[in-house]
């Protein structure tokens, strides 16, 4: 299967948050929503794929010296620039909707400024339009397109010439049922914040902020959060825990551990996994997490941002990889592949991304296997960014008896049909 690449557009959208989301690096209370389209040849057949993506600078360039306002221009500028040039950013030459994807990775993530974690999420809605629109041609899911043999030269060096192979057995028959999961920060009263939405959606699974700072009141809010869900009628809750990176090195996190242990064995129990402890760069902040993970696993998020990272991520001791979708949907693709390949679990975020970019995570979490269902926290934050896929995708943006429900996971493309 070869595809062109012949053109993109992007289109940028302001949206509030109805609740503010605080992470280590500060408090997000608006984004810009940007949606992609993108056109492609394949077969003699042309047509339209979509994406999607917030351009969250605070979680992606967390630089305090630099204001929302200058890195949210920045990043609607370097995504008109990834519009405009998208056919050499893909290489000119048509190939595999992975490869394009992988190509077009690589040619945007080259220099520092912005980051390569912001140039990575620019990049993100063109990669999952390439898919979509590929799809839409052949009138077949993105996921089906993965089954044949394809050449793909930007991913084969990881897999030993056999990335189609691994990216093909990775595959698995959608599910239709995911675990969906609310965010609860670190602190707050869990009786307004919490409360009204295990009653209304039974939520059972919830994520906790913590600050990372202060081992005692971090394991003191978990367990908190675990006593309080369990009163509001959730017999047997799952956890999980995000710092932010702002744990300063694995003993802190051990630390957090053993005391979250001491204060509540229940709230332990309930802990599935961890979130990016430690900062980003895990070559400048290497840990050896073997001790921690001895007791939970902890999972790579913000500090993949290269496949060439993947076995170093491994030899740290890693046990799995957090993966987004708006880091690309082919790096995604790859990354989880060569995951399972290593014997590492996967959990799947979506930056609180919203419509078409909410539906692919979705899609990509019914196809990959995942430890954790999948996050989509719009429904949370930004519901109203939604509502024109209402009611008809109310199984998926409206989340009941705790889980989102995939209506159609067969869709064309990646979905932005529905």
């Amino acid at each position: 299967m070869e595809v062109r690449v012949l053109g993109a557009g992007v289109e940028f959208i302001p949206r509030a948050l109805d609740t503010p989301l605080r992470l280590s690096s500060g408090l997000i209370t608006e984004v810009t929503e940007a949606r992609t389209e993108v056109s492609v040849l394949v077969d003699d057949k042309e047509a339209i794929g979509r994406g999607s993506i917030y351009l969250s600078d605070i979680w992606a360039w967390p630089d305090p010296a630099l204001t929302h306002e200058y890195r949210d221009d920045a990043l609607r500028l370097l995504c008109e620039e990834i519009s405009d040039g998208i056919e050499e950013l893909c290489g000119r030459e048509p190939a595999h909707p992975i490869e394009l994807g992988l190509r077009l990775h690589h040619s945007v993530c080259i220099g520092n400024d912005p980051p390569i974690l912001a140039r990575a999420m620019c990049a993100s809605p063109f990669d999952a339009a390439i898919h979509d629109a590929t799809g839409i041609a052949l009138q077949r899911s993105a996921f089906d397109l993965y089954e044949a043999p394809a050449n793909l030269p930007s991913a084969d060096p990881y897999f030993e010439g056999a990335a189609a192979d691994a990216i093909r057995s990775s595959v698995q028959k959608p599910e239709t049922r995911l675990d969906a999961w609310w965010i609860v920060g670190n602190s707050g009263s869990l009786d307004e914040a919490v409360a009204p939405w295990v009653e209304a959606r039974g939520y059972r699974c919830f994520k906790l902020k913590i600050m990372g700072q202060d081992n005692q009141a971090d394991a003191d809010r978990t367990a908190e959060v675990y006593k309080a869900v369990r009163s509001y009628g959730v017999s047997d809750p799952s956890l999980t825990v995000d710092s932010n990176e702002a744990n300063p090195d694995a003993d802190s996190v051990l630390d957090y551990l053993e005391r979250l242990k001491a204060a509540d064995e229940g709230a332990f129990r309930a802990l599935r996994y961890l979130e990016q402890p430690t900062g980003r760069d895990i070559l400048e902040h290497s840990q050896d997490w073997r001790a921690v993970t001895r007791l939970k696993p902890v999972m790579l998020d913000e500090g993949l941002t290269s496949l060439d990272l993947l076995m170093e991520a491994k030899t740290q001791g890693w046990s799995g990889l957090a993966l987004k979708t708006c880091k690309g949907h082919s790096f995604a693709l790859v990354a989880a592949a060569w995951a399972i390949e290593n014997g590492m679990v996967l959990s799947l975020q979506d930056l609180t991304n919203p419509g078409y970019s909410a539906i692919h995570a979705g899609l990509f979490a019914a196809h990959i296997p995942m430890i954790n269902g999948v996050e989509i926290n719009s429904p949370q934050y930004t519901p109203s960014a939604n509502e024109e896929w209402l009611p008809r995708l109310s199984g998926l943006f409206e989340p009941n008896e705790g889980v989102h429900r995939i209506s159609e996971p067969g869709a064309v493309g990646l979905g932005s049909d529905l």
